[in-house]
């Protein structure tokens, strides 16, 4: 298991991180997102001894590094796998991945497991993005590492083979049974694919929890607006209870909020449909999603609400509609922003 207390790096007189702790269980994969500049690329660096830290310890099985008492990355046995695939373009992908190593077997099972072996003599510039990724984590496989640590793997990738290549690189870490820590910038990533995810805000780790847990029960406004869409809707929370001017809502306080409070909406626990009367709001925008419409509108009140329907559904920027809180779950409830 990695343990991760208390770690802290600087960049000259810059923090760029705080106080980080985390354990990385077994099989684990953690997601890591925030904000660009928030120390994500940083704390991977770090655990992979590629630059000093200032304070804390990092540990795992037989190696302590601390600000004292360095470990030089290649005892630490971590592998990493990066978004521009870092691969060797005078080689084949079979010499790719079996690069130093001294038995191939390890190679030869990654290739076959990642649907490599059409590919074995193909030289890097032959090759898709996405094959290259696949080669890239091949390599890492192989070589067996205690960790694996994956910097924005996807991001230089089209949207629909991000879709898939996430799933394979999910699942070809769990067939290992390798504990991997992965940065992303795309939140949606790091709900579907991490056991646990670790939200980071100007180099703190303001929660790490089940993907569920953060994007449902966020510990902070920051939290919630960072891992989708939020909207903010006032209200007085009674008895676990929240009223609002649209309706009444199960609610879940967030650091004791009571009386006057903020309900946490996402998109989908709105309804929006043409007033058949005066309406309660008014559409501001609307973004075509294929499958659904996103609507930004306002509340009479002056209270901005984001809502995601049908593509059923039509309205149009000025129309006045009915707006109603439709979710049967708890929400987040924050002590009202003053």
């Amino acid at each position: 298991m990695l343990n991760v207390r208390n770690l802290s790096v600087d960049y000259g007189s810059n923090r760029v991180v705080s106080d980080l702790n985390l354990s990385l269980d077994a099989d684990e994969i953690m997601m890591l997102v925030g904000p660009t500049g928030c120390g994500k690329t940083t704390i991977l660096q770090a655990l992979a001894g590629l630059i000093p830290i200032t304070e804390g310890e990092i540990e795992l099985g037989q190696w302590c590094a601390t600000s004292s008492k360095l470990v030089p990355p290649e005892k630490r046995h971590v592998g990493m796998v990066f978004q521009d695939f870092a691969l060797f373009p005078h080689l084949t992908v079979e010499q790719n991945v079996a690069f130093r190593l001294t038995d191939s077997a390890p190679a030869d099972h990654w290739i076959e497991l990642l649907g490599l072996a059409p590919l074995r003599r193909a030289k890097p510039a032959t090759l898709s993005g996405g094959q290259k990724q696949r080669v890239a984590l091949a390599r890492t496989l192989a070589h067996q590492p205690a960790f694996i640590l994956l910097d924005e793997p996807l991001s230089n990738l089209d949207a629909a083979l991000k879709d898939s290549l996430r799933w394979e690189i999910r699942n070809a870490l769990k067939t290992a049974g390798v504990p991997a820590i992965w940065v992303t910038h795309d939140q949606e990533e790091a709900l579907s694919v991490g056991d646990r995810v670790g939200v980071l805000n100007g180099g703190r780790l303001e929660q790490l929890d089940s993907p569920e847990t953060c994007f449902c029960e966020p510990r902070s406004r920051f939290v919630a607006r960072f891992l989708g869409e939020a909207s903010f809707l006032p209200g007085v929370l009674a008895q676990n209870e929240v009223s609002t001017l649209l309706g009444k809502a199960p609610g879940t306080p967030v650091d004791g909020a009571c009386g006057e409070v903020d309900l946490l909406l996402r998109p989908d626990d709105l309804s929006l449909t043409l007033a058949s009367g005066d309406g309660n709001g008014t559409v501001i925008r609307v973004r075509y999603e294929g499958g659904t419409r996103l609507y930004a509108a306002e509340l009479d009140d002056g209270t901005p609400v984001k809502v995601r329907v049908s593509h059923e559904n039509r309205a149009r920027p000025g129309d006045r509609v009915d707006l109603a809180v439709t979710t049967t779950h708890p929400l987040a409830v924050f002590t009202r922003a003053s």
